[in-house]
């Protein structure tokens, strides 16, 4: 499989670029794995680009700043990668005006933070690139964390790791409220494609519902698949040990969705 690797910032943020040998698709994907932000799961990031891949997309992998590294250092690094890829976007023979971005758990709060936190943030404006807008033009979400501020709700330790500080102790309850994608939406925010699993344990699929019902109340389009069963981190859900085939439709209605958006 044919792919690059490139430093966003000439430091070791980098973001790994996998070109589809059979490209069929003038869009691409934007990738934020999991984990946390403590770490990034490999079947969160290269998985979803190979799959894309095999439908004829082109995805790019970001390894953004995790623990011990804090906000808004994750956000500056998910905003310069779509500035990238834009200010790129004829090198690789993409439509600059057709960047989704994708995230799951953790990554999923990154993507929708993306699309939805609008301050101007300390580090950027350092060149040309980042004179391209970082707003996606479409939303991919795989159980995703949206909620930072309600225990019953959130994924503690996602929130945790992103602030450096404890809700269970009286972490920063407004600077969570003002990162959270459920209640900051807006008409602005892209169109989205959105799954999760009832019987989630690890992040509350009302993380999900939540997101949803803001979405419909700013106007914002989005098809959102609610399975049943299975756990947390499932990814493409058809690998040995994650292997949940119900589940794993949600990517063919993904590449439906592609399709059904006009991409």
């Amino acid at each position: 499989m044919n792919t690059e690797v490139f430093e966003l910032w000439g430091n070791s943020t980098t973001m790994e670029y996998y070109k589809s040998e059979e490209k069929t698709k003038s869009c691409a994907v934007i990738i934020f794995p999991g984990g946390g932000y403590w770490g990034r799961a490999e079947h969160e990031g290269k998985g979803y680009a190979r799959f894309l891949n095999r439908h004829g997309i082109d995805a790019f992998v970001v390894n953004y700043r995790v623990h011990p590294n804090r906000f808004p250092l994750p956000l500056l690094d998910a905003r310069r990668a779509v500035r990238y890829v834009r200010y790129y976007a004829e090198k690789f023979g993409i439509d600059k005006d057709r960047i989704a971005v994708m995230g799951s758990s953790a990554g999923g709060h990154l993507a929708s933070m993306l699309c939805t936190y609008r301050e101007k943030i300390e580090g950027e404006g350092i060149d040309e690139i980042d004179t391209e807008s970082f707003l996606p033009d479409k939303q991919i979400l795989c159980y995703p964390v949206i909620n930072l501020y309600d225990e019953k709700i959130t994924h503690i330790g996602s929130g945790d790791a992103l602030l450096g500080d404890s809700l269970q102790n009286g972490g920063d309850i407004e600077m969570r409220k003002a990162l959270s994608a459920n209640l900051i939406a807006d008409e602005k925010t892209p169109e989205a494609f959105i799954w999760h699993t009832f019987e989630d344990e690890a992040v509350d699929v009302k993380n999900t519902l939540q997101y949803a019902t803001r979405l419909r109340e700013a106007g914002v389009l989005a098809e959102v698949h609610i399975y049943p069963k299975g756990r947390h981190g499932l990814g493409l859900a058809d690998e040995e040990g994650r292997n949940e085939p119900h589940v794993a439709l949600w990517g063919e209605s993904l590449i439906k969705w592609i399709d059904y958006i006009g991409w």
